[in-house]
């Protein structure tokens, strides 16, 4: 899939209004009205199947540690409107304007080539907030289309290793987008952070840091450089961070968005942001919320023994009434399992007879 083009600011300023309304660079804004069938209606790709590219001004990115979803790879895009800007933030994500349109492709490749794109999430920055929509690949790989409640998809794919996966994939519904994207302020951004975005990418002109591309091309103000930006390791490279750190990146970004202070998870007691410092809140020796769906663990984290771990067992665990997370994913990611389990391994402590309560 190519990713790669130039990508050039425009100076030409708008008025955000409650229609659609067509840029110069062809993407096709739509705010306030019934949300567009079919995904080539919003402009953001010129191209379709293998030869899917960003249009002019649509900013491809890349994150340092990545949500799993049955490992499908995926083609990130930005467009924010000629004339807005992003703000910057330490924390969070930042602050985007109305009219901002975010793509998340998910697709899979075959060890001879072929390509499958699956579907295409938007989520868009329209006048009364966020609202995230499912675009789902025709069999021909021609266009998406807007499926509101999609179907689970049967997939059959064989990864470079020679292993096949048989599965349903689950595209999510609008209301499960909202679940993900919750905010105390309503739905918004998860992925496109200071912490996340601190990276390089390898643009048309050469590889350069996202941070400082953004600001260039227009579409973010008040970045630091990036060494004085935070920076999330990169889950499985351990040249990123220690096991410790690239384990809790890696619980960040695929937990935290229900696990946190504001999240759906909160009442459970289980905080997995990677700034966390209380050993109870990250779960050690805390007694699950849901024992009997964490295989009767007594603990979310027992110091050095992650097979007796709720935390793993549930990371594990492909039964709906069990896994973790819940949404988004059919099979277990193993490479994080492992790495979770040696984070666990490594950990000293023992836990008390009686679990701490959350």
């Amino acid at each position: 899939m190519v990713v790669r083009f130039g990508a050039a600011a425009a100076a030409l300023c708008i008025l955000l209004t409650g229609c659609a309304r067509k840029h110069r660079d062809g993407v096709h804004l739509h705010l306030d009205e019934t949300y567009p069938q079919k995904l080539s209606e919003w402009g953001l790709f010129t191209g379709n199947g293998p030869n899917l590219k960003p249009n002019d001004r649509v900013i491809p990115y890349d994150v340092n540690t990545p949500l799993f979803v049955d490992y499908a790879s995926k083609l990130r895009t930005v467009w924010i409107p000629p004339g807005q800007r992003a703000r910057y933030r330490p924390v969070g994500a930042f602050e985007f304007p109305v009219g901002t349109i975010f793509s998340k492709t998910f697709y899979y490749t075959w060890p001879d080539g072929r390509e499958r794109l699956i579907e295409t999430r938007l989520l868009v920055h329209m006048s009364n907030g966020w609202v995230g929509l499912p675009y789902v690949w025709n069999d021909e790989q021609t266009d998406a289309i807007l499926e509101i409640a999609a179907e689970p998809l049967p997939m059959r794919w064989t990864n470079k290793a020679g292993r096949t996966f048989q599965f349903d994939y689950v595209v999510p519904n609008v209301n499960q987008c909202r679940v993900c994207h919750d905010s105390p302020d309503g739905a918004a951004p998860l992925g496109p952070t200071a912490r996340n975005l601190n990276r390089e990418f390898s643009y048309s002109g050469g590889a350069e840091n996202q941070l400082v591309h953004w600001a260039k091309v227009g579409y973010l103000q008040g970045a630091p450089a990036p060494d004085h930006a935070p920076r999330l390791p990169v889950w499985d490279d351990a040249r990123t961070g220690t096991l410790a750190e690239r384990a809790r990146a890696y619980l960040e970004v695929n937990c935290a968005g229900c696990h946190s202070e504001h999240g759906r998870g909160a009442k459970s007691g289980l905080l997995l942001t990677a700034v966390e410092t209380n050993p109870a809140k990250l779960g050690v020796c805390k007694a699950p919320m849901e024992p009997a769906r964490a295989g009767g663990a007594r603990f979310d984290i027992v110091p050095g023994r992650p097979q007796d771990s709720a935390l793993v067992l549930r990371m594990e665990s492909t039964d709906p009434e069990s896994r973790m997370p819940d949404l988004g994913r059919s099979l277990a990611h193993e490479e994080a399992v492992r790495l979770i389990s040696q984070w666990i391994r490594e950990m000293a402590g023992n836990c008390r007879q009686e679990p701490v309560d959350h």
